[in-house]
């Protein structure tokens, strides 16, 4: 998920001490903590007051839920491009500061009462546009950051932190808008944003970015040279029809998920913050496990397992019935499997793409991917809403749950599932140029090219 193509160079110097005691990973971690824990607790608290304020049909939530997640496919490339050209630290702050501006915004219509359906989707659309700015930085900030070696264990440790944000984000969101007004829910995730600023900001290390000169490639010229880099490399392109067929399938789930926890399971806004909260003490144990596993069985073998059982998991959502003393347990259970299969198949996916990708071109990788990746999820929102209204909740979540295991089947059908225990490289020639590996303090310098 030979050296001279790695993402940082083995010669690159190490971070002093150990990751845990670099200050500046550490911000790095605390503001990407922060700033998960802001968007887990929107995304929870956007849709649960469509459904449950506003009183959104099905087709009409899964419209909002597509809006939300069009940026991905109008803006990922584009951004990846021009990220690559400057400190993504920077990147970071202005697009969690800007996620933090919309929500107060949002919030002071809800306090004047006209946060309504085209209000909602207006903010869904504008932090998702922020959101993918962010992420995109935020994918290739820690290449910058820590050499080579310490990939696996970075990426490990930034993951534990969007696992313990997916234990707080859904659970607080869903109290909030169960036992708060409709201002001081979406306030609270400004409130995140803005403490990821400020931790983000207070990094001090040099980055280094390409130099910029007078004549820049065109924005197209750069998007290809990431298409083709992906595009051409069999591990990145298994990655790419790997996360396409689950975002797709796992958005037109989490479409019927959302109906189906407070309309057929009757549970209130807390109990379906809980359950779906009960992914992150799973991701946490994904996180440590992700650091282990794949140096004892491979990171094929684990890929594939891990695939599997975490997206089977949701298969037993459709026949759960009964009181929520019963179902809400079950759903703790599937939501904890869920969380740890997936954590796994995230860390290790995204070191085999970091570890693969020339240390220029990171940002663009990142958006490649992700515009393929997720590029669909919007329709496949909107499908979720279709097969709800057509089909029924049970129906409808059976399916889309069943769609997400061809994820696993594509790893196992790829050169993925025959990866051992290194991570892979590339031949030197493949390389689109050579670059230094990350700046370990003073001013950031600029690459050769």
């Amino acid at each position: 998920m030979p050296p001279a193509f790695s993402a940082v160079p083995d010669s690159g110097p190490p971070v002093a001490s150990g990751l845990r005691r670099d200050r500046d990973f550490l911000r790095l971690w605390w503001g990407q903590t922060a700033s998960q824990l802001g968007e887990h607790t929107t995304l929870v608290i956007l849709p649960l007051h469509a459904v449950l304020t506003l009183g959104l049909d099905p087709g009409r939530l899964g419209v909002l839920r597509a809006v939300g997640q069009a940026p991905v496919l109008l803006l990922t490339l584009f951004v990846g491009a021009w990220v690559d050209g400057w400190r993504t630290r920077t990147v970071m702050v202005l697009a969690d500061g800007g996620r933090a501006f919309v929500l107060c915004a949002a919030a002071s219509l809800a306090l004047l009462g006209e946060f309504g359906p085209a209000a909602l989707c207006a903010t869904a659309f504008a932090v998702g546009v922020l959101s993918v700015f962010f992420d995109v930085a935020y994918q290739a900030s820690l290449v910058r950051l820590v050499p080579r070696d310490r990939l696996v264990r970075g990426n490990s440790a930034l993951e534990g932190s969007r696992s313990a944000a997916q234990i707080g984000g859904p659970a607080l969101g869903g109290a909030l808008v169960s036992l708060l007004s409709a201002p001081l829910a979406v306030a609270s995730g400004a409130l995140f944003f803005a403490l990821s600023c400020v931790s983000v900001r207070r990094i001090r290390r040099g980055e280094r970015v390409p130099q910029r000169t007078e004549r820049q490639p065109p924005v197209r010229r750069r998007i290809l040279e990431g298409l083709r880099l992906v595009l051409g490399d069999i591990s990145l392109r298994a990655v790419c029809l790997a996360s396409a067929v689950f975002q797709f399938s796992f958005a037109a789930l989490m479409t019927v998920h959302l109906l189906f926890l407070p309309l057929e399971l009757h549970l209130s806004g807390t109990a379906v913050g809980l359950a779906l909260a009960a992914s992150g003490p799973g991701a946490l144990l994904g996180s440590v496990l992700a650091a282990a596993l794949p140096k004892r069985f491979g990171y094929g073998v684990v890929l594939v397992c891990a695939a599997a059982i975490g997206d089977g998991a949701f298969l037993c959502v459709p026949g759960l019935h009964g009181s929520p003393a019963v179902t809400l347990p079950a759903l703790l259970v599937v939501g904890f499997v869920f969380g740890a299969g997936g954590q796994v198949v995230n860390v290790a996916v995204m070191a085999i793409r970091q570890s693969v990708t020339p240390y220029g071109m990171q940002a663009r990788a990142a958006a490649t991917i992700t515009f393929v990746g997720m590029g669909l999820t919007p329709l496949g929102s909107v499908l979720g809403g279709v097969l709800a209204e057509e089909w029924g909740l049970r129906t409808g979540l059976l399916v889309t749950a069943a769609g997400m295991l061809l994820s696993p089947a594509v790893i196992a059908l790829s050169p993925l599932a025959r990866l051992g225990r290194a991570l892979p490289d590339v031949p030197a020639e493949r390389a689109p140029g050579r670059c230094e590996g990350p700046a370990t303090g003073g001013a950031a310098s600029p690459d050769a090219g």
